[in-house]
């Protein structure tokens, strides 16, 4: 009885990871692994019989499209099953919105994009300066099909962990915040996230923190303090670019205020937004950190630490 309960059990995990590997090189229709499609094991018995017997697979024809080239917006939404209305009454009263970071793989881009789309949300997309023309044209004409979703209104060159990375993102908030839509949070991604909850778990998420800001991060450790006490600058060449180290010492940063170091990936109030585009200590702060490495790390959390301003989260320990 062991042996043949042993047996079943290899033969599961085989099977799922047979199943899995042929998903993700759509060799069986995605559809089959969605949400209540796998309960029938029918469909594991036949895709399984055709893998030993080598029958040829029939793809379903619901398999989500990866190119606008030859269809129009309409068919497009309908064919990648595109949610168009807001799930439920409370996703519809907490929109968010959400800041985009990309500069290639337009696949990953667009199933992230499709993973966190709801017609209730807010999407600024900010592509790399250097990204291909034809990079920029395909993401243009994404976006096009959706009246909630736009390009950021100026570019940045994004050199990795310069200053430029977190002007992208306050180029979107600049854009996001002169909207009328009521948001209440912000959410700051690069094109290689992907999401771990729905919607509306996000939502219940950032509503337990009741108009707090999550920017977890703490006092920096040793070797954390250099990114801040020496220059750092970026280098921009016609293939390559990166962050130079000096031996520069940076005056200290502006109204006294203590650098803190945490996550670059924040969820912010429309206030705290407001906040840091307007307060003249947040404007100085920018500019000390317009030198520094990886400015993205240390602005939001630091912003969001100045006492007596905002009910910020609990410290998290910064490894």
């Amino acid at each position: 009885m062991k042996l043949k309960m042993f047996g079943f059990i290899i033969g599961l995990v085989a099977m799922s990871l047979t199943l899995f590997f042929l998903y993700t090189n759509n060799i069986i229709p995605h559809t089959y692994l969605h949400v209540g499609k796998i309960s029938n094991t029918s469909v594991l018995v036949e895709v399984c019989d055709m893998i030993v017997t080598g029958k040829k697979m029939v793809l379903d024809e619901n398999i989500p499209m990866t190119s606008l080239r030859d269809i129009t917006c309409q068919q497009y939404l309908i064919q990648n099953h595109y949610i168009m209305e807001p799930l439920s009454k409370e996703e519809a009263e907490f929109p968010l919105v959400y800041i985009m970071v990309i500069h290639k793989d337009f696949d990953t881009f667009e199933r992230l994009f499709r993973a966190i789309y709801m017609p209730q949300n807010v999407y600024c997309v900010h592509v790399d300066e250097k990204a291909t023309a034809a990079f920029k044209e395909t993401v243009g004409k994404l976006l096009s099909c959706f009246s909630n979703a736009f390009l950021a209104s100026k570019r940045e060159s994004v050199v990795y962990a310069g200053i430029s990375r977190l002007q992208a993102d306050l180029n979107c908030l600049r854009d996001l915040v002169a909207l009328e839509i009521p948001w209440k949070y912000v959410i700051n991604t690069c094109g290689q996230d992907f999401p771990l909850k729905t919607n509306k778990e996000i939502v219940h998420y950032l509503k337990g923190f009741k108009g707090k800001n999550i920017t977890p991060g703490g006092l920096p450790p040793p070797h954390i303090i250099r990114r801040t006490k020496y220059v750092h600058l970026e280098q921009r060449f016609s293939l390559f670019s990166f962050m130079l180290w000096t031996w520069i010492r940076k005056r200290p940063p502006p109204h006294n205020l203590t650098i803190y170091f945490g996550s670059a990936y924040v969820a912010l109030t429309r206030e705290f937004a407001n906040f840091v585009l307007q307060d003249q200590r947040a404007i100085d702060l920018l500019e000390w950190s317009k030198d520094t490495y990886s400015p993205d790390e240390h602005f939001w959390v630091t912003l969001n630490m100045i006492p007596g301003m905002w009910n910020w989260i609990s410290i998290l320990s910064v490894p």
